[in-house]
Order: structure tokens, then C-alpha cells, then sequence
């Protein structure tokens, strides 16, 4: 799709280059956070997207797009979460879901993005394959937020490589599908309000931090897990 007609920065077009021909995109499987090690394939109960939207401050440093939840939605309420949801009939394909739900959610308009990435998507402890797509607005200041109170109530943006570092990070044991493991939060603070990002959205963070800035965590995100058995998913 056509990027914004204003131009984009030169690391901005460098990175966008990057993703464009990177190996990692679209990979087709689910990503090893997804499963535990000895769970084997799990079956798909449904597809969402969620998108990694990311832009350039005035330092140049990269900077990602995040909302917290409505206190009143059933599932994941009140929580950190990248702008995304289910992917409904209409939908073409995983960007368009990204792009359809980023624009009911916080009113960015498709047109303001370059979408250069389409990751592996990730299986939550439901069997929903969530895949994430990563889009580059090139000019933050083209994107006036409109949210959907009834689901989202606020939106704030954090430094991508902070997901690659483990300054703000902590780990918690918790149990999933049956088994141990551990689930990683990052603590981030921004105008005064305190967010904690954790679970899938963090682990995804993870992921598109080290495709997109091209470097590995700092950290031992989980325990090596096997990547699982390729799924029809549609992107």
C-alpha cells in the first residue's frame, strides 16, 4: 500500500528497506512463545492481528503505539495492549484486520502507514492466532488519536528497544495450558501514569523489537521451545 506523502526520515527508509526484505516476515508458523516445550501442535481455535505500529521521535529514537483497554470489556480488561482484535469476514487478510481495528480503535487512518512486516503469529492460552503487522508512521504528528471509549481509554507510546533490555523487565512464574512457565512485564512510566506491559503483547513487543532493530534481548526470554506444525493462517 502507498505510505503518507510527506517523507519519511532516512533511517525510517532504511528500516522500512530492512523489513521489506527480511526472511522473517511472514514465516507462515507460530511463533515458539506461542507453545511450551512437549505441548506439540495445538489447533487452531481462531485468527486475530494486532498492529506494531512505529515511528521516530524528534532524537530519532523508535517509538511504538500502545493502548490500555476499557475496564468494562470482558477479556483483557483494563489492560496494555497493541491496537488489534479478531479478524472478521470482510477481512482480506492479517494486515487488513490490523489496519481495520487500529482505525475503529484509536482512529489512525490506514493511509498514514507503511506496513513493511508481517510476523509469526503467536498462539495464546485460548488457541487464538494473533499476528502481528508492522507498520511505520513516517510523520507522528499527521496522527490525531480518536479513541473508541468503549474500548479503549487511553494511548501513549514507549521506546521499542526497551523490550530488548532488562532495566524495566521482571519475570513471573504462572501457568499455561497446563504447564509452568514464565511471563515477562516490563514497567513503564509516561506523564505520570504507571502502565505495565506483560503477557502476549509483551512477548510480541520482544519479537518486533528484534526484528525491527535488528538485535537480540539482553535476556533469556523463555526456555527453547519447538516451533510448531505450520498452521492456515491468512495473511
Amino acid at each position: 500500500m502507498a505510505g503518507p506523502s510527506s517523507s519519511p526520515s532516512r533511517r525510517l527508509a532504511q528500516l522500512t528497506r530492512h523489513l521489506l526484505a527480511s526472511p522473517s516476515s511472514s514465516s507462515g508458523q507460530l511463533s515458539s512463545v506461542g507453545a511450551p516445550a512437549g505441548t506439540g501442535a495445538i489447533a487452531s481455535k481462531g485468527f486475530a492481528a494486532v498492529l506494531v505500529c512505529i515511528f521516530e521521535d524528534p532524537g530519532g529514537d523508535t517509538r511504538v503505539l500502545l493502548t490500555k483497554r476499557a475496564s468494562s470489556l470482558k477479556s483483557h480488561s483494563g489492560e496494555v495492549s497493541l491496537p488489534g482484535g479478531k479478524m472478521e469476514e470482510g477481512d482480506a487478510d492479517a494486515k487488513a484486520t490490523a489496519l481495520r481495528e487500529a482505525e475503529e480503535e484509536i482512529g489512525l487512518d490506514p493511509a498514514l502507514l507503511s506496513v513493511v512486516a508481517v510476523l509469526e503469529p503467536f498462539l495464546t492460552k485460548n488457541g487464538l492466532d494473533v499476528t502481528p503487522v508492522i507498520g511505520i508512521l513516517s510523520d507522528r504528528s499527521l496522527f490525531n488519536p480518536v479513541l473508541n471509549k468503549d474500548e479503549v481509554v487511553d494511548i501513549f507510546d514507549a521506546p521499542l528497544d526497551m523490550f530488548l533490555k532488562d532495566d524495566n523487565r521482571r519475570t513471573q512464574e504462572r501457568i499455561w495450558m497446563g504447564m509452568t512457565v514464565p511471563f515477562q512485564f516490563f514497567d513503564y512510566e509516561a506523564d505520570g501514569k504507571k502502565y505495565v506491559i506483560w503477557g502476549l503483547t509483551a512477548h510480541i513487543l520482544t519479537r518486533a523489537a528484534a526484528v525491527v532493530l535488528q538485535r537480540q534481548p539482553s535476556f533469556v526470554e523463555l526456555p527453547p521451545r519447538p516451533t510448531s506444525a505450520a498452521v492456515n493462517s491468512k495473511h
